[in-house]
């Protein structure tokens, strides 16, 4: 079996398994299995598929037709300048997410920054990657995440539900948003595989965010990730609150300070 075979039987089948990107993920997992760049695919369609690889490459896409998403099955998701580690303890980093490091990079020099709900720990490690001078710290109400976060590299992440007591210069977090009643709708590769306790937070899906806001000492300042329809609530919590979109044009993170 070649690799332009392969492409075309996987195509086939994420397409029919209701896949929203068929190739893009068959070219994501043949490339691994092959342990080349997807360009190689590209190059050489005629790159010869062995035997060893063509039995991890039709596990992989078993678990991708019954929807697992690709980063858990690969295990890693590229973020930003980094990849990190991915599994079913933590949600998978989103590219809308970058925003909250796009805040945090507006800081000064030595500012002090902690994420709660660090999950994979991308967020953090992003920031410690293009600002090293910024003081990092992450949570999680998770041993789980903490877990995860701390073998991709955040070995002072810690188990903690809400803030921790010390003062920062900015809090970011992307806590769980989703609505109780949107549960059901959400894609397979979300309802099938992902955290529910890190989507999931009440009626209205705020219940988190509210719980961090009215937790954090007044005039703390806070960076909150939310939902496009939520942007007003969420800014009638803070203080001096401004939304700002992300790269979809989506109001997506709402800047204030604690009340």
């Amino acid at each position: 079996m070649t690799a332009a075979d392969a492409l075309s039987a996987a195509v086939d089948a994420l397409t029919a398994a209701g896949c929203e990107t068929p190739r893009l993920d068959a070219e994501l997992l043949i490339a691994d299995a092959l342990g080349v760049a997807r360009e190689a695919l590209v190059l050489d369609p005629a790159l010869p598929i062995p035997p060893p690889a063509s039995r991890l490459l039709s596990q992989r896409i078993r678990r991708r037709v019954a929807r697992e998403p690709v980063a858990y099955i690969l295990g890693r998701k590229g973020f930003r300048r980094i990849e990190v580690a991915v599994d079913s303890r933590v949600l998978i980093p989103r590219p809308e997410t970058e925003l909250l490091v796009e805040v945090a990079l507006e800081l000064p020099a030595g500012a002090r920054v902690h994420e709660v709900g660090t999950g994979s720990g991308a967020v953090a490690l992003a920031l410690r990657d293009e600002r090293p001078d910024l003081v990092v710290s992450a949570s999680d109400a998770s041993p789980g995440a903490v877990e995860v976060a701390r073998a991709n590299g955040l070995p002072d992440a810690f188990v903690h539900d809400g803030l921790p007591g010390g003062e920062f210069d900015l809090v970011v977090a992307n806590l769980p948003y989703v609505r109780e009643d949107e549960w059901d709708s959400l894609a397979p590769e979300i309802r099938l595989y992902e955290p529910r306790f890190a989507l999931v937070s009440g009626a209205d899906g705020l219940d988190a965010i509210r719980s961090l806001v009215g937790g954090a000492p007044s005039g703390t300042r806070l960076a909150l990730e939310h939902a496009p329809d939520q942007a007003a609530t969420v800014a009638g919590l803070l203080r001096d609150a401004r939304t700002l979109p992300d790269l979809a044009g989506h109001a997506r993170v709402t800047v204030g300070t604690a009340p």
